[in-house]
């Protein structure tokens, strides 16, 4: 009809409408997160911070699970297939299910020896390295102490490493990452001089460990450990071996017994009752305790609960 105006109803403009933005949508490619897997939950909460909306980050384990003790689990394995880059501890922490994860999960790309694959204690000094190997001492780590995330110091030379590893496996978003980084860094800086500050009433303190897992916390803080409640690494203490600890404790009187929060508590619950010390938890990971919800709360968290327990603090 010559002069008139062509109108569509209501619903069917609104529907023409969506169906262009769709299309339109549809012609730019989505953005593809970096897939990562981090065995332990302080790798992956470093690994957010680092990777921010550029990743897409799932965890192995939980605070409250022993990471020694992990079963490679079809869900987990699924994980792994399609990671492009697996973050764990490494020194033979998950020497128990890790390389039958990795294998079983056929990605090449996060093999040993991969840029997908990345252990974080490779870029720090490990501690307890022992001189001989003798399995019958228990849970023995031919590599030393795996359990670095105990101290910030150890954080931040992972971070560095593990920034430079996002920026070489996705390129296309290496100054985000960088930029990242930087911010990260910045504030690790000013909360681990905060802390140096608070911890100062800690250092020299004797204390006993249920398990051989503080060694860089105590090492960070100056602390002594006088005991372990353990016999050898990863073996439930005996009675007669809880006696010989207690006394050690009344000829070396310590000030606290720590604990894991992955670890029952009656070996420490125990020697706190016979050796009036008190037993602390330590929340040991990211998630650990309600205060621990990230990386700086879980030091803010560990060294709260350490003072509460040194009458100088109070």
């Amino acid at each position: 009809m010559t002069g008139s105006t062509i109108r569509f109803p209501g619903r069917l403009l609104v529907a023409t409408l969506a169906a262009m933005a769709a299309s339109l949508l549809l012609a730019v490619p989505a953005h593809a997160a970096l897939r990562v897997l981090a065995c332990e939950p302080e790798w992956g909460a470093l690994a957010q911070e680092l990777g921010g909306r550029h990743v897409d980050v799932s965890v192995a384990t939980s605070a409250l699970q022993d990471p020694h003790q992990i079963q490679a689990k079809p869900s987990l394995i699924a994980r792994a297939r399609n990671a492009d880059l697996v973050v764990c501890t490494g020194a033979e922490l998950e020497i128990g299910w890790l390389p039958v994860l990795l294998q079983q999960s056929g990605n090449a790309k996060v093999q040993a020896g991969q840029p997908g694959n990345f252990a974080a204690a490779d870029v720090v000094t490990r501690l307890d390295v022992p001189t001989v190997l003798d399995r019958s001492q228990g849970d023995v780590h031919a590599a030393g102490n795996p359990h670095i995330q105990t101290d910030p110091r150890n954080i931040a030379l992972v971070a560095q490493a593990l920034g430079a590893r996002l920026r070489q496996i996705d390129p296309a978003h290496a100054a985000d990452y960088a930029r990242a980084q930087a911010d990260f860094m910045n504030r690790w800086r000013q909360a681990m001089s905060r802390w140096a500050t608070q911890a100062a009433p800690l250092k020299g303190q004797s204390v006993v460990s249920q398990h051989k897992a503080f060694v860089y916390l105590y090492d960070w803080l100056g602390l002594k450990e006088v005991a372990v409640l353990e016999p050898r690494p990863g073996v439930e203490p005996t009675v007669s071996h809880l006696q010989k600890v207690l006394a050690t404790v009344k000829s070396s009187p310590a000030r606290m017994v720590l604990y894991a929060a992955y670890q029952d508590p009656r070996p420490s619950d125990w020697l706190s009752r016979n050796a009036g010390v008190t037993a602390v938890k330590i929340p040991f990971t990211v998630g650990g305790s309600d205060g621990s919800k990230d990386l700086f709360g879980l030091f803010d968290d560990t060294l709260a609960r350490l003072l509460a327990a040194t009458p100088t603090s109070r």
